[in-house]
């Protein structure tokens, strides 16, 4: 018998761990995470939360604190810019403005919120929601079978072990994976190119930062390359540091053999004066990598977040991009634990998160070697594409989305498409993209589009498609699912600026169907009795029931 008994068992309860046992619970799934550390996170680390992430926590019920605790911590839409020293000024700029020209794609927008802030949030509502967390705490061994997981974990402190039985297991143990290795999984990519620094430390910054927007400036020159993050009140900072030495022919490893003197030269020398005061704080020492595990499934064990990618920071991608493997995953379990899913629809998580994460890591990569490492080859670099692209443009393929043809019957050769992304605007509403925003009005108040998604499957049919209404919950009863439908003009819900069918991509009788995270799994341009009768069909073939 095991001491615990829980469906979902959490390795790892840094920023993704506390995101997946955040979106379990909000799916009504009880976990526990164990994480080796203390508590939550006490560096800033990442800190750019892309305008998908915070859709996220608009589902949940964040959006809002997230949004506050910024403004406390940051200058709101700053730019990301570079200089030789700060005191220098700027020489190139990249993005003026972080939201520029993103406002129209979501409610949301983006913001910067330290590690060290966001993740007490991620952990106090995750606990609302009914997760456990065990800090101080150790993952010791762990074996699975056809039934389950069954692990041992150790309190750092008192030495006594509990053994775990899970149904199922998420590794969010960081880019060591312990639990990676222990499947012989590989990591495949670049490797690691740089062992690099962050000098977290208090200088009076404010005559050289105060009154510009700047989120993030990197610093090029011939004795560094790197990049400093400002806290207001422009007391506080940090310096992450990649290369030392002539640019051309860098010393790669900057974190052997640092002493506290030497990093006091590095941020001097990146200031570019040496009459401020300099207080360092500490050091934490990384490593510069893109990679990205081979599977990311291993039975009933999942790999999330850097036990899945790593990739360098050019771009703010990883955290991101472990908080929507979390969201990808989280009601996958939540309906499979549920019984209304067969587990088959477990293997669509690897199936859409491996190509986005590829895609993203390889972004990631192109953005370091421009922008900081003139010494590496641009060989088979990939094209830098555009941010919006990679935060919520990347495309699923998977069984988990069915194709809009209506004589299709589902084939799996059909569906290996080559497009891993796109934008946003572009998509309408495509199987396998993002759900458009759009504003619209309930009762008379604004919402975004994107509101009515986040626990259940959604039927949203256009302003002429009065049927689907009728139709839709007889279709679903039999497979025992949760159907919300909404239908434009019905119920209070209006569309004030007629865009609605443009956005989806369909004629005012059609309908989509999305998914629980808010991605299309369906739809159907134009109402009739074949699309309707269908709603059932692809239903049960988004959740691997018997057709």
């Amino acid at each position: 018998m095991a001491d615990i008994e829980v469906p979902v068992f959490i390795v790892g309860g840094s920023l993704v761990g506390l995101s997946t046992a955040m979106l379990l619970g909000h799916h009504g799934v009880r976990s526990l995470a164990v994480e080796y550390h203390r508590g939550t996170a006490i560096h800033p680390r990442a800190a750019q939360t892309s305008q998908r992430t915070m859709e996220i926590f608009r589902q949940v019920g964040l959006e809002q604190i997230v949004r506050q605790k910024s403004e406390e911590q940051y200058v709101q839409d700053g730019g990301v810019l570079a200089v030789e020293t700060l005191v220098g000024g700027p020489i190139a700029h990249y993005i003026a403005d972080l939201n520029e020209g993103v406002r129209d794609v979501s409610p949301t927008a983006r913001v910067f919120l330290s590690q060290d802030a966001l993740e007490p949030q991620l952990r106090k509502r995750a606990e609302e929601l009914g997760a456990e967390f065990r800090f101080a705490t150790e993952m010791v061994s762990f074996e699975q079978d056809s039934h389950g997981v069954s692990a041992v974990i150790r309190e750092r402190d008192s030495g006594q072990t509990q053994t775990v039985r899970a149904q199922y297991m998420v590794a969010a143990d960081g880019a060591h994976s312990r639990v990676r290795e222990r499947l012989g999984i590989r990591m495949l990519g670049h490797g690691t190119f740089s062992k690099s620094i962050t000098i977290y430390f208090r200088a009076n910054l404010a005559p050289f930062v105060e009154g510009h927007k700047w989120s993030v400036v990197y610093v090029l020159n011939r004795q560094l390359s790197g990049f400093f993050r400002f806290e207001k009140p422009f007391d506080k900072a940090f310096l992450g540091v990649f290369t030392v030495g002539d640019p051309e022919h860098p010393v790669m490893d900057v974190s052997t053999g640092l002493t506290e003197q030497r990093s006091l030269e590095l941020v001097r020398t990146a200031l570019g004066t040496d009459t401020i005061p300099i207080t360092i704080e500490n050091v934490m020492h990384w490593e510069a990598s893109a990679n990205i595990a081979e599977r990311l499934q291993d039975g009933r064990v999942f790999l999330a977040g850097d036990a899945a990618h790593v990739m360098p920071p050019n771009g703010g991608f990883g955290g991101n991009t472990g908080v929507q493997d979390a969201h990808n995953l989280a009601w996958k379990l939540a309906l499979v634990l549920k019984g209304v899913a067969r587990p088959g629809l477990l293997s669509s998580y690897p199936l859409e998160r491996h190509k986005a994460g590829a895609f993203t890591v390889e972004q990631a990569y192109s953005r370091y070697v421009l922008r900081t490492a003139p010494n590496m080859s641009r060989d088979g670099l990939q094209p830098v594409a555009p941010d919006l692209n990679i935060e919520m443009g990347y495309i699923y393929h998977s069984d988990a989305v069915v194709p809009e043809d209506p004589n299709h019957e589902f084939s799996s050769e059909d569906r290996d498409d080559s497009r891993v992304h796109e934008s946003p605007r572009e998509s309408r509403g495509r199987p396998g993209t993002r759900a458009p925003h759009i504003w619209l009005e309930r009762h008379g108040e604004q919402i975004s589009s994107l509101d009515l998604f986040g626990r259940n499957f959604v039927l949203l049919a256009g302003p002429e498609g009065s049927a689907w209404a009728r139709v839709a919950h007889d279709r679903a009863k039999p497979l025992d699912i949760d159907l919300d439908v909404h239908k434009i003009g019905e119920n209070g819900l209006t569309d004030p600026s007629g865009g609605f069918s443009v956005a989806y991509g369909i004629t005012p009788t059609g309908a989509a169907l999305v998914r629980p995270d808010g991605f299309v799994a369906w739809r159907s341009k134009t109402e009739d009795g074949a699309s309707q009768e269908r709603i059932n069909k692809v239903i049960a073939t988004v959740l691997c029931q018997p057709r």
